[in-house]
């Protein structure tokens, strides 16, 4: 038992299978021995995702997987999908349709025994609308590789397992920066991340470190000055000023709680304590 709060590991989608498998490996290192449990819940047809993640940790000498598929949400009751996440050391969020995941299983048993899971130490990481969902309020459908209409934005509660962000994935590949922008502009209390493919942020305690081989797009809407988003018309172009955009790669680091990256903030700060 810990009264420390597990590791997320939110993968920006299409994270590397077959060859180094960098960040599949930091997930098999963190579960050790332990069952992880594959949640499909995302898919509407999840034949295959299973399969697939298991030769993947198979190769990285995890071996002790088991599927969480929820077809329907009563079935979030029956006692054998509580007997799969009795003795799980993580849970492992593949791919699909965000809205799926919190429709599905959100207020329930099951989502009751995934948070005190994370609470007591448990590894929880999703890749692709597995990361979208960690924060409480995700990114659920806008359009990409366009600069924000406002209106054209559709939000809805994620799982809230990493508060006061908003994710969002397969960030550069799919031109997402308008989106992210518009979802910050809406509440710029929140941090926007975006997160490249096979690339991922480790976050534990206030902290997060970046792996992989893209890169992770934090945009911070604290400093705005001035934004149309409340006043414009639908389908008319977002404007924001003085928006703070930092990009890290890998091995750079976060700090979560004082908006601030780079190794030697969150070193500075140990010393100073």
């Amino acid at each position: 038992m810990t009264d420390q709060a597990g590791p997320l590991i939110i993968i920006g989608g299409h994270e590397d299978k077959k060859d180094d498998r960098l960040i599949l490996k930091h997930v098999a290192d963190l579960i050790g021995d332990g069952k992880l449990v594959i949640a499909t819940v995302a898919s509407h047809e999840p034949e295959g995702y299973f399969d697939a993640y298991q030769q993947a940790f198979a190769a990285l000498g995890a071996t002790n997987l088991v599927e969480l598929y929820v077809n329907e949400r009563g079935e979030t009751r029956e006692e054998r999908l509580a007997e799969i996440l009795q003795d799980a050391a993580g849970v492992f969020f593949t791919g699909g349709d965000q809205l799926r995941i919190s429709s599905q299983i959100g207020d329930t048993p099951i989502e009751r025994m995934i948070r005190d899971l994370h609470a007591r130490g448990g590894l929880i990481a999703g890749t692709s609308a597995g990361a979208s969902v960690m924060s409480e309020t995700m990114l659920a459908k806008g359009s990409s590789s366009e600069s924000h209409r406002v209106g054209d934005l559709h939000m809805a509660p994620g799982l809230g397992l990493l508060p006061n962000v908003i994710i969002d994935q397969h960030f550069a590949e799919r031109g997402r920066i308008g989106r992210l922008l518009g979802a910050v502009a809406q509440n710029p209390r929140v941090l926007g991340i975006g997160i490249d493919e096979d690339t991922a942020i480790v976050v534990e305690g206030c902290c997060f470190g970046v792996i992989g081989a893209g890169a992770v797009y934090i945009v911070d809407g604290s400093g705005v000055t001035h934004s149309n988003i409340a006043e414009a018309r639908p389908e008319r172009t977002l404007s924001m000023h003085d928006v703070r955009l930092h990009v890290l790669s890998d091995g750079d680091r976060f700090d979560l709680k004082r908006g601030i990256p780079g190794v030697a903030a969150t070193q500075s700060e140990e010393t100073a304590d």
